[in-house]
């Protein structure tokens, strides 16, 4: 098993001067993840979606952390790969420089970012999203395969020309896709790449998950691969927040989810402003509950129907609680087929202290766990 800690940048009350102590805050949580013996981190990348996500420049953010620490990897989960995002050549110049200095510590992972405000922004075809992005990793997969890099596509051409400088991982850094429906896995797993899961459903839906992508791994042939470096990797995301005061654990985290999960519906479904309430009586999982239900009445007053997506964001059943709690957690998310859990820790309500808690909650009792446990199999 490995454990990584992922950075949405999520702010509620999001003014200029809680913005710029967020980004210090969760450089200081990335340092210390490195301490507490966490294998990675992520960092997402996520354009004009205040609230959400404000970590609009992840390859500085991850640079900056990659130059104060040593043996953390350093992963883009994900690049926004649609071209008016980013030139998929300047993502793999990019990424070398990033992998080299960092001395080969870096992992890149692939995404849409395809919500109407993020293409509106840039300009980006929302039709094309799904090809630009896997044109791109299938240009990033050869760019350093030869001298030159030369590629004549569906979406667009590059005569040859050199790749500089080139990565310290050869032939490039592991990549990866953003993963959230069974199509996609299935696709991830033509293209030889590793999965970036969202877990929120839990580890029965994780399983299914893992169940699609071990079997289109099985059924392809490897014609569809983006690079000769193949990887198999299935990283599922784990919402979490641990200490040794249960209740207030629980608390914290669910708040934290179901601001969070309002801030997806905002801007993926149209819903309002996310709510930063903290709830009278602290009955956080009732507020989870309603906020989950004000979901589905909106898609009925649209006609659009309701899946078990629609609302699995809104599932509390996550690593919330004591460290034992945590451990159950992920021995269901390892059970159900995860290589890695992506903590995610920092959402938009919660207070910097409680994630440098469950931080050290992790790094002391969780992690050292598995470790042990891997040690007698």
């Amino acid at each position: 098993m490995k454990f990584s800690v992922i950075f949405e940048a999520q702010l509620a009350d999001p003014t200029v001067e809680r913005e710029h102590r967020l980004f210090h805050d969760c450089v200081q949580q990335a340092l210390y993840a490195e301490r507490m013996g966490f294998d990675r981190i992520w960092a997402v990348e996520h354009h004009a979606l205040k609230w959400y996500a404000h970590m609009s420049a992840p390859e500085i953010f991850l640079t900056w952390v990659a130059a104060r620490t040593s043996t953390i990897r350093i992963g883009h989960g994900v690049v926004c790969m649609p071209f008016n995002f980013n030139h998929p050549v300047r993502v793999a110049e990019r990424a070398a420089t990033l992998d080299l200095l960092s001395g080969g510590r870096l992992d890149l992972g692939a995404g849409r970012g395809g919500t109407e405000q993020e293409t509106s922004l840039c300009g980006v075809d929302r039709d094309r999203t799904t090809r630009e992005v896997e044109e791109a990793l299938r240009i990033i997969g050869a760019a350093w395969q030869k001298e030159e890099l030369e590629y004549h596509g569906e979406l667009i051409d590059i005569a040859p020309h050199p790749i500089l400088p080139r990565p310290a991982q050869t032939p490039h850094p592991p990549l990866f896709l953003a993963c959230s429906r069974a199509d996609t896995l299935t696709r991830a797993a033509e293209l030889g790449v590793g999965a970036l899961v969202m877990g929120f459903a839990g580890p029965d839906s994780i399983a299914a998950m893992r169940r699609a992508y071990d079997g289109a791994i099985a059924a392809r042939t490897g014609e569809g691969f983006v690079s000769t470096a193949v990887n198999d990797h299935f990283a599922v995301l784990c919402p979490t927040i641990v200490s040794d005061d249960r209740e207030r654990a629980r608390r914290i985290g669910i708040r934290g989810q179901r601001f969070f999960a309002q801030s997806i519906g905002h801007w993926y479904g149209g819903a309002g402003i996310p709510d930063e309430a903290v709830v009278e009586g602290s009955d956080e999982a009732a507020a989870m509950r309603v906020a989950a239900e004000q979901v589905v009445a909106r898609l009925h007053e649209q006609h659009i129907p309701v899946r078990p997506t629609s609302t699995a964001t809104f599932n509390a059943d996550h690593a919330y609680g004591t460290a034992d709690d945590a451990i159950s957690s992920v021995e269901r998310l390892r059970d159900a087929g995860a290589d890695e859990v992506m903590c995610l820790i920092q959402m938009g309500t919660v207070p910097q202290e409680a994630c440098m808690e469950t931080l050290r909650q992790w790094g002391e009792k969780v992690i050292p766990h598995f470790s042990t446990d891997a040690r007698r199999v």
